[in-house]
């Protein structure tokens, strides 16, 4: 049996604690939530550690990032909080062969855009959004098991022009209600490391809630763990005899 997959969630846990009406939607904090999707639809053994900013060192001293195989990271409103010790330490451990997964605001994070080098910046608006978050790469290890669109009912929309790097590999472009486009899955290697960030999640709506959202996840630790899966996925099919909205309406 294989040694199990040594994943720290990381989660600055800021707004469940100041907003009731998010608290209600992550009682347990986004950690624990993402935690227990990975737990629940891993492929293999799953070693699972949360950590939070506020904790002594904020969540992530000691030896825990050297007993780390891949760090799940989500921020928004508390990016400066962190340390740029804390921050040099995961670039260090990414180029040394740690994977890193960086969730929603977590691309304007001290650790991500350390490893970028760019401005990581993006087009945004904080409303209703919904937002359709199309395969582009079906034969990818993390579009394994996934639809050709994931249709998120609400989301906080980013919109290009992104300021990172071109990716290595391109697995997610998202469309908005209000017709922006987003490169919301991308991935990258730096140094022995490969890194995967991912747009969905504000934590305003439950996204990490939606079952193929959960699966993205799962899918992505594997990815950035160093598991590759060649060949086309047969749930994301090339052709299709109408239109996605047609489909829906069809459905209905």
């Amino acid at each position: 049996m294989s040694a199990p997959l040594r994943v720290t969630v990381w989660n600055e846990h800021r707004h469940e604690r100041a907003f009731d009406h998010v608290a209600a939607i992550y009682p347990d904090g986004m950690h624990a939530e993402i935690a227990r999707a990975l737990a629940e639809r891993s492929a293999g053994p799953i070693e699972l550690r949360t950590a939070t900013l506020d904790e002594p060192g904020q969540g992530l001293g000691g030896d825990i990032l050297d007993r780390t195989d891949v760090l799940v990271w989500w921020g928004h409103r508390a990016h400066d909080e962190v340390p740029d010790e804390l921050a040099a330490r995961v670039q260090q451990r990414v180029l040394a062969g740690m994977g890193l997964v960086a969730l929603h605001s977590s691309s304007r994070s001290k650790p991500f855009m350390r490893l970028m080098g760019t401005s990581c910046s993006y087009r945004w608006r904080e409303s209703d959004d919904r937002a359709l978050v199309w395969v582009v790469a079906p034969g990818h290890r993390i579009a394994r098991g996934l639809p050709p669109v994931i249709d998120v009912p609400h989301d906080e929309m980013y919109g290009e022009p992104f300021g990172i790097p071109e990716p290595d590999e391109l697995v997610f472009v998202s469309w908005f209600t209000g017709g922006e486009v987003f490169r919301s899955g991308c991935c990258f290697r730096r140094g022995a490391g490969r890194i995967f960030y991912f747009g969905a999640g504000h934590q305003e709506w439950p996204v990490y809630h939606q079952p193929e959202i959960r699966q993205v996840l799962a899918n992505a630790v594997a990815w950035a763990a160093g598991e590759d899966d060649p060949g086309i996925s047969p749930q994301a099919p090339l052709h299709a005899e109408t239109g996605w909205f047609e489909q829906a309406n069809q459905a209905e």
